[in-house]
């Protein structure tokens, strides 16, 4: 699940009340009645403890605790715990309207959160209704109503490196043979439905490899598994292409891969690539060694030459793109800006809120 569509409401505050002090040796008592507690409030956060959104598949209404009712000898009540839905990281938060959908928050960093939610205040008690003509107020107010709404939750994971290519062509094995990831690895099409994140140590850093659902020709239509794959392409920062070395027409595969993610978004094909071809310990594909690397050469391209069987390649490959990592941390003219987060307005009502 990419996508998924969640209400939420946050709690509602508790009401205040009338109550009158009743003690010995005081003939005429007063107001004492309490306030009620705020509702609680509704965060979203990130967690990179998750890596989808299917803990969203069956639970999708969401409700923060109300807050307490008020209480005699001006005892507020209890305000509502706050309620947090975690997420994953990469994860753009909407709120759904009539018109335009409201962007709140693209949570991309751990611990990342923003209200999406306002619980409701509490009412007042009637120690708050005392005037020079009224000692005795016999008046209260309810708590508010929380906030309630409808949510969007998108998730686009954030990698380091995509790993790209048609089905079939060694993608997962690969991944298993650099990480500790355990993808589903079968003889058909679009075995690996959902995106699968594996840390890599090369050097001296760990980075993320994603690799990415198989598409094929017409994926930014939506064919295949297309924009569930091209979504996910989007936040890496270099795609690692992937062709089959059993195929008769690598560099048709290659450009159509390219066509693909151009039409889909123009920044996807200007990232950084690298180019790989894989299944290179079968024999028919060790006869065709000097050929496949001439025919990438004359194109200009550096090719690896790798086999997720038997690991030829993947050394030198993940060094390369610890290099490359390397080179765009270096690069980087100055730190990136956090991205915008939008609260809901809160509500006014004379005095400030806790």
């Amino acid at each position: 699940m990419d996508s998924v569509e969640i209400s939420v409401k946050a709690g509602d505050g508790g009401d205040g009340v009338v109550s009158f002090r009743r003690e010995a040796f005081v003939p005429f008592g007063g107001p004492d009645g309490g306030d009620g507690g705020n509702g609680g409030n509704v965060y979203v956060k990130a967690s990179r403890n998750l890596a989808g959104l299917s803990a969203f598949r069956y639970k999708r209404a969401f409700k923060a605790e109300s807050g307490k009712n008020g209480a005699g000898k001006k005892r507020f009540g209890k305000k509502g715990v706050d309620l947090e839905i975690e997420v994953p990281m990469g994860t753009t938060v909407y709120r759904l309207g009539d018109a335009d959908n409201m962007l709140l928050g693209d949570l991309i960093q751990q611990g990342q959160r923003i209200l999406v939610a306002r619980g409701g205040r509490g009412g007042l008690g009637n120690v708050h209704f005392v005037s020079s003509t009224n000692q005795a107020p016999e008046k209260a107010t309810k708590g508010e109503k929380g906030e309630e709404l409808r949510l969007l939750l998108d998730l686009k994971i954030i990698a380091d490196v995509g790993l790209i290519g048609y089905p079939n062509v060694g993608k997962s094995t690969l991944l298993a043979a650099v990480s500790a990831a355990r993808p589903k690895a079968a003889n058909y099409p679009f075995t690996t439905l959902v995106p699968v994140l594996g840390e890599v140590q090369s050097g001296k850093r760990v980075f993320v490899l994603a690799e990415i659902p198989g598409l094929i020709e017409g994926a930014h239509r939506g064919r295949g598994l297309g924009h569930d794959f091209l979504r996910h392409a989007e936040r890496t920062k270099i795609l690692l292409h992937i062709v089959d070395g059993t195929s008769m027409s690598m560099m048709e595969d290659l450009s159509c891969l390219n066509r693909e993610l151009a039409l889909y978004k123009t920044e996807l094909a200007e990232k950084l690539q690298i180019v790989a071809v894989s299944k290179v310990d079968l024999p028919e594909v060790q006869a065709r060694l000097p050929g496949i690397e001439e025919i990438f050469e004359s194109h200009g391209l550096r090719v690896h030459l790798i086999s997720g069987v038997t690991g030829q390649g993947l050394k030198e490959l993940m060094l390369e793109i610890d290099d490359m990592l390397d080179e765009i941390d270096l690069n980087k003219a100055e730190p990136e800006l956090p991205p915008a987060v939008f609260h809901p307005k809160p509500k006014t009502r004379g005095a400030k809120r806790d």
